[in-house]
């Protein structure tokens, strides 16, 4: 493949810290590293993130 038909790397931003960051190649994908995805790991672990639902009369909830 030469270098004219090569498309330009993908770049995305971080979900946690919006830096810009390469998807090819990156191990902590998508996370610019492993310090972003960890601090987002903890957030998962601390119920920081919820699913919202919607309220249910069914006291068994």
């Amino acid at each position: 493949m030469s270098a004219e038909t090569r498309e330009p790397p993908l770049l995305l931003a971080c979900p946690r810290c919006r830096t810009s960051v390469r998807w090819q190649d990156n191990p902590h994908r998508p996370f610019c590293s492993e310090r972003c995805r960890l601090i987002d790991l903890g957030h998962w672990a601390a119920a920081d993130y919820r699913i919202a639902t919607p309220p249910s009369d069914d006291p068994e909830d």
